[in-house]
């Protein structure tokens, strides 16, 4: 019989090769089912950009992409992690459990790769 769970272990590293962020990644009943996903910083001195690299790396996962569902949760006060969560999912309800925050939302097709706007200035030039 196959296991109805996939776990995975997704990694950012520093400069300096060190481990910045991780993340524990469970997918559960099969494609189209719920992905959970427990994420933190290895220091509190982590850079910025590093914890949205996170989120981004487990996006990207295959089987995360193949779920319909996201459980999600992050160290309290963790903004960075939670704003580039509400970015890439869709109908996010966020909550407080003790020193976690729980994100649970929709994962929109394909991974959340919603269209980012460029910065003032940054605008290609129309007709």
């Amino acid at each position: 019989m196959t296991d109805p769970e996939t776990s995975r272990h997704v990694e950012v590293r520093d400069d300096d090769d060190r481990t910045a962020a991780v993340a524990e990644v469970t997918t559960a009943e099969g494609p189209d089912g719920t992905v959970r996903t427990s994420m933190h910083a290895k220091s509190e001195h982590v850079r910025p950009g590093d914890r949205a690299a996170l989120v981004d790396e487990v996006m990207g996962l295959p089987e995360v992409q193949a779920s319909n569902r996201m459980e999600a949760a992050v160290p309290l006060g963790d903004a960075e992690s939670v704003e580039r969560l509400r970015e890439r999912t869709a109908d996010a309800v966020l909550r407080a459990a003790g020193a976690t925050t729980l994100l649970d939302a929709i994962l929109p097709p394909h991974g959340g790769q919603q269209a980012v706007e460029p910065p003032a200035g940054d605008s290609p030039v129309g007709d």
